[in-house]
């Protein structure tokens, strides 16, 4: 871990465990920025399938406090965990071996302990986040059999640790699916690092699962998109005082941590060498990233239609090549 001892120390210093941790402990408690009303699946944008329907009835059971806050603050990111989801179930159908996934601070984790409890092991999960806050989400359903949780920043989560912990020792030979959830904008800018630590943890085959909200080139587009995810959809669950109060004291320091989509694809294509857009919602966009193009177009074909409303869809679009659209 010598190469990263400088990545470490800069994530150490990052916003997301000082200037936004009381932000963070508070929405995870469910003390501060929750919805009026619980966010629910709009079930007639996702197409009829069983189990499909039986993740939605079970993750809206799962959800925790800052889920609900999160889901609530993002257009259809509920609806495209469940997308996701299904086809991870669809691709661990399919497997001869156990699928291991890792949900990169995800808050507690609700999507990734659902995913392996409906399962029934097919898909075993590990979750990590630095708030004991969503430890005991996590918990709150009592300790499951084939999810694990590490109590911690992502950055700590090191093949060492892995490997000299009992109960992620199973992990420690690499994930099949990693996903990182609009985690690395909270710490900084530096994609390249952050993907290349995260990037270890993986299969040869692996797919890295990346969903982050992005600048635009131009600033009008990127403030128009904004206003459109204000006043088009978080007003159905936060009131004007509240949205003001996180856009001054979460999204002005977040933004600052975002980065370009030309500059996300340069960190990718670092690593790996093929990248689809999966989703997008506004500033928002999804990305699926492998070094196995077999994989990625295996895995890609079990997703269902993204389940979104048109207006809220920019270029590029999902299932555009990232690498074809950044040459344009």
């Amino acid at each position: 871990m010598q190469a990263f001892t400088d990545f470490i120390a800069e994530c150490d210093r990052g916003p997301r465990l000082n200037k936004l941790a009381g932000f963070f402990a508070e929405t995870a408690a469910g003390k501060g920025g929750m919805p009026i009303r619980k966010p629910a699946v709009d079930t007639r944008l996702l197409p009829y399938d069983t189990l499909l329907l039986r993740f939605v009835e079970l993750h809206s059971r799962r959800q925790g406090f800052f889920d609900q806050h999160y889901h609530s603050s993002i257009p259809y990111r509920l609806e495209e965990e469940c997308r996701m989801a299904h086809a991870l179930l669809r691709y661990s159908q399919l497997n001869t071996n156990d699928v291991l996934l890792y949900s990169l601070g995800t808050a507690e984790g609700t999507m990734a302990r659902t995913l392996s409890e409906i399962s029934r092991g097919s898909i075993r999960s590990l979750s990590c986040s630095p708030n004991e806050e969503n430890y005991k989400c996590f918990m709150a359903f009592g300790e499951p059999t084939y999810a694990s949780f590490f109590l911690g920043p992502f950055h700590r989560l090191t093949k060492e640790h892995l490997r000299s912990d009992k109960k992620l020792e199973p992990f420690s030979e690499g994930f099949d699916f990693i996903l990182e959830d609009t985690t690395f904008q909270m710490y900084s800018p530096n994609r390249h690092k952050q993907i290349e630590f995260v990037a270890q943890h993986l299969k040869d085959d692996g797919i890295l699962l990346l969903l982050e909200k992005f600048r635009a080139v131009d600033p009008g587009d990127y403030q128009g998109r904004e206003s459109q995810k204000d006043f088009g959809f978080k007003t159905h669950y936060f009131g004007s005082k509240e949205i003001a109060r996180k856009t001054k004291l979460v999204l002005t320091t977040m933004h600052d941590g975002q980065v370009t989509l030309a500059e996300m694809a340069s960190a990718i294509y670092a690593q790996f060498s093929h990248c689809i857009v999966t989703w997008n919602s506004g500033n928002f966009y999804g990305l699926a990233a492998s070094n196995s193009r077999e994989n990625l177009r295996r895995y890609l074909s079990l997703m269902v239609y993204p389940a979104i409303p048109l207006e809220y869809v920019y270029e590029p679009e999902p299932y555009t090549d990232l690498a074809r659209w950044v040459s344009t």
